[in-house]
């Protein structure tokens, strides 16, 4: 089964756990195991918060999600300033305490696949990717 969908949302805190709500009840919808669930929730949530915390004068941001048997892959567009992300990795891991910078190791180490890029309408997009394992089925047993 697949699932897809996309939402523009405002660029205020409120945003932020909608989209969380909205992802989790997808991938429990399709029988994603937990431990995939919360990474993947945390993931977004990084991204969004990233959109929120540099959005400037943008009033909103846009999540595409694509759900299928094997892969969540989502999308944050934004109008945002945008940045290099090789150098903000670098900053990243050199400086783990600090207060930003955080959310690009927590993205890189809980997703497959992070690409930062500038789509071709001129808006930043954040794509993860993240493989999906099954929720373990229980086998019950007989007497």
């Amino acid at each position: 089964m697949n699932i897809e969908f996309s939402v523009r949302l405002p660029t205020d805190a409120q945003s932020v756990p909608l989209m969380r709500g909205l992802l989790r009840q997808a991938l429990e919808h399709l029988g994603v195991a937990e431990a995939g669930i919360e990474e993947i929730v945390l993931a977004l949530t990084e991204a969004c918060a990233n959109v929120v915390d540099h959005a400037g004068e943008h009033e909103e941001y846009q999540v595409d999600v694509s759900i299928t048997d094997d892969l969540c892959r989502i999308s944050v567009l934004d109008e945002g300033q945008g940045f290099e992300f090789d150098q903000a990795s670098h900053t990243s891991a050199r400086s783990p305490l600090e207060d930003h910078g955080r959310g690009l190791v927590l993205m890189q180490a809980l997703v497959d696949n992070l690409q930062f890029v500038q789509a071709e309408d001129g808006r930043h997009r954040v794509t993860l990717e993240k493989r999906l394992s099954p929720q373990p089925h229980l086998r019950l047993l007989s007497d």
